[in-house]
Parts: C-alpha cells; structure tokens; sequence
C-alpha cells in the first residue's frame, strides 16, 4: 500500500556521448539495488547495435535494462510514446521496490519522462508529407531557413541537419499556429510524478573529443559498416528516422558513393563531437543537474545514498 501513495524516487545519470554513462550506471544500480531505464532515442531500436553503443549483452545480464530493443528501424516512434512507456516502467520498478536509473543522453527523453509533453492535435500525415517532399527537392537548409524566420527560438536548440525535428517544429506549427517554442513554455513541463535526483557527468572538452573519436574507431572495428548493410539488406530505408541518425547516415553515404572512407570517419567523428556539444548545451541549461566527474564514485554513491534516505 505503502508504494501505491509514496511518488517513487528516480534517479538519472545524464550526459553526453561516450562519457561511460553505462558502466558507471551498471555499477551504480548493483550497489542500490536498481534496474536501469533507457533515455536514449537510438538505443529502442532493434539490429541498431554498433552504431548506437547499445550495452553489450554481459552489461545487460549483469543489471536489467528497460526501455532498448522495443521497436523496428522502420518504425515511428516519438517523445510521447517514450514517455508513456518509461513512466509505466518506473511504476513498476517502484512497486517491485526496485529503484529506477534513468540513464542517457537524449535530454529532450529524460524531459518528457519526469515532466510530460504539451498537448497538440493529432500529427497532421499530410503535413509531414509535405514537408519532407519540400526537404527532397530543396534540401534539409531550405526548411531550417524557414523555421529561422517562423521560430527563431527553436532553431537555436535544433542542429540545421536535423531533419527530423525540423519538420516537426514546422509541423506543429502548421497544425497549432503556433510556434513548438511557445507551447514548450505554455507547458512548462510542470508534471512531477516522480522525486528525481539528476547527476550530469562530464569530463574535460578535450578529453571528452579524444574518447569520442576512440569510439568512433572501435565501432568501426566492431563492423559498423556491415551493420548499416545489414540494414539495408533488411529493407530499412536510407531515409527513414533511424538511418539518418549519426553514424548510419555516414554509413549510408559511403555505400552509395557519396563520400570516401578517409572523409566518412573524419565527418562521422566531427559530427559525434558537435552532437556531445550540443548535449552538454541542453544539459547545462537545467538547474536541477548536479554535475560529477565519472571518477567521483564515491562523491556519487553518497549523493545517492543521501537523497534515497531523504525520501
């Protein structure tokens, strides 16, 4: 009855990429008796493995982990169904006395999770359609000029690359009239179901840069580019959600004869750095984040500790 009334305690590890945000969970969970619940927009895909450093079946054997491998690389999926999903998890993990850590690096995930989404009208297909018709004959540019001018707001937190997000900003504001910025902040993101202690890890700039394209050396040696073919043998299409994500699109450009080997790891590894960039951008601008380098364990396991006596 106890857990039925009492908000159950989240704790999240946040932060950019290949910072070691798995293994320090991983360690973490074991000492607290947790399961770990994925927040990472790549890592729900199955056959995606390389590419999105999924954790390695012997990291998954030794803590439960939730919310990986639960859809097709064809598949829609969004920020509303992920939060929908991992709140039903933490519920569960709290009836179960298990405590949830939150683990990834898809910010705007972990903010629909312990903050809800605003509500809009049902995705309008037609819209969509449209918009990426126009990204096709006139490039991904031409729409990021255009949400420049219609959400100037919005366009600072979006990458011009980033079709996706461009074309649903673009979308809702087709739909709403209104811009995604303006209903990010009528919302407010003021739904607290949980007690949530947020611990950011980060490392210097540099050393981070150097971790970063060290992984983007291993992954390759692991068989990224058999992967993405792989993929493609699938039936997975070039243009779909997943497949333009980093990594695969780079992937992808190579196999159709975009770009040479030397140029695809060298774009994929700048590329990997500015998404680390542009992570730490939208981590730093929560209050809420404590931050710790990966090597304070034990400034961490305190923190810890303190806020699950606490509660």
């Amino acid at each position: 009855m106890e857990s039925e009334t009492i908000q159950p305690s989240v704790i999240v590890i946040c932060g950019p990429t290949a910072l070691g945000k798995t293994s320090a969970a991983i360690e973490l969970a074991e000492i607290f008796d947790g399961e770990i619940v994925g927040a990472d927009s790549m890592q729900i895909y199955r056959h995606m493995d390389i590419g999105t450093a999924k954790p390695t079946e012997k990291e998954q054997a030794q803590v439960k982990h939730h919310m990986i491998d639960i859809i097709d690389p064809d598949e829609r999926f969004d920020a509303r169904q992920y939060a929908t999903m991992a709140r039903e998890t933490v519920e569960t993990l709290h009836h179960r006395h298990k405590i949830p850590f939150v683990v990834g690096g898809t910010g705007f995930y972990i903010k629909a999770l312990l903050n809800g989404l605003f509500e809009t009208e049902a995705e309008g297909e037609n819209i969509r359609k449209g918009l990426k018709k126009e990204a096709d004959i006139h490039g991904t540019a031409f729409l990021y000029d255009r949400l420049c001018r219609q959400d100037p707001e919005a366009s600072k937190t979006i990458h011009p690359n980033d079709a996706y997000r461009i074309i649903r900003a673009l979308e809702v504001l087709a739909m709403t009239g209104k811009a995604i910025s303006d209903l990010h902040k009528a919302h407010g993101f003021n739904d607290h179901p949980f007690v949530v202690l947020k611990i950011g890890l980060h490392i210097p700039r540099e050393i981070l840069y150097g971790r970063i394209n060290k992984r983007v050396d291993l992954m390759i040696d692991h068989g990224l580019l058999d992967e993405v073919k792989g993929l493609l043998a699938m039936g997975c299409s070039p243009d779909s959600k997943s497949m333009q994500s980093i990594g695969y699109r780079h992937m992808v450009d190579f196999i159709q004869g975009g770009c040479s080997w030397e140029e695809t790891v060298r774009t994929l590894k700048r590329d990997t750095r500015r998404y680390a960039k542009r992570q730490m951008t939208w981590f730093r601008a929560d209050p809420e984040i404590i931050w710790k380098n990966p090597d304070a364990m034990e400034d961490i396991k305190v923190l810890i500790q303190t806020f699950l006596q606490e509660k």
